[in-house]
């Protein structure tokens, strides 16, 4: 019998300069980010607080030790495949080790990219509201991301419906 994942998730941004780590999803065929640029995260696992999983898929996925690390916001994804989950979004500035091999992940390519330009790479629609949301420094935030497919249909901002046509 398999254990169900999680629908709680992190995803972190981790900073260096003027730039933010972000890993290509290449590497799995069966993956709902697959060819989507990301943060590093993942899925709880049991009895785990936000700060541990997020920690643990750090180490698992860079090598690196957070050392320095802020939640921002609490996005909740709701797709038309009814998979929803909730995800605690961070940044970290501060980190110990280094990463020996940007493969080191069996999900994708791990690459620093400067934070101007992640808005060229393929990334989720939704992705480019938070990322707007960390440019601003806002205080933590309450973000509900509504998908047909990868089409974005509704984006909600502290309980106040967006404008996503812009």
């Amino acid at each position: 019998m398999s254990e169900e994942k999680s629908r709680l998730t992190t995803l972190c941004y981790i900073k260096k300069d003027d730039s933010y780590l972000m890993m290509h999803r290449i590497k799995k065929e069966k993956d709902i980010n697959r060819d989507k640029w990301i943060g590093i995260g993942g899925h709880f696992l049991p009895g785990e607080s936000p700060e541990e999983c997020l920690l643990r898929e750090a180490r698992e996925e860079t090598g690196l030790t957070l050392t320095s690390y802020k939640l921002c916001g609490i996005v909740s994804f709701v797709p038309d495949n009814g998979e929803y989950e909730y995800m605690f979004l961070y940044t970290a500035e501060g980190f110990e080790g280094s990463i020996e091999n940007p493969d080191f992940t069996d999900e994708g390519r791990l690459e620093w990219v400067k934070i101007k330009d992640v808005y060229d790479l393929n990334i989720w629609e939704g992705d480019r509201i938070f990322f707007r949301l960390l440019e601003e420094e806002r205080d933590v935030f309450s973000l509900k991301l509504c998908y047909e497919g990868d089409r974005l249909t509704h984006a909600i901002l502290d309980g106040t419906e967006m404008d996503i046509t812009s």
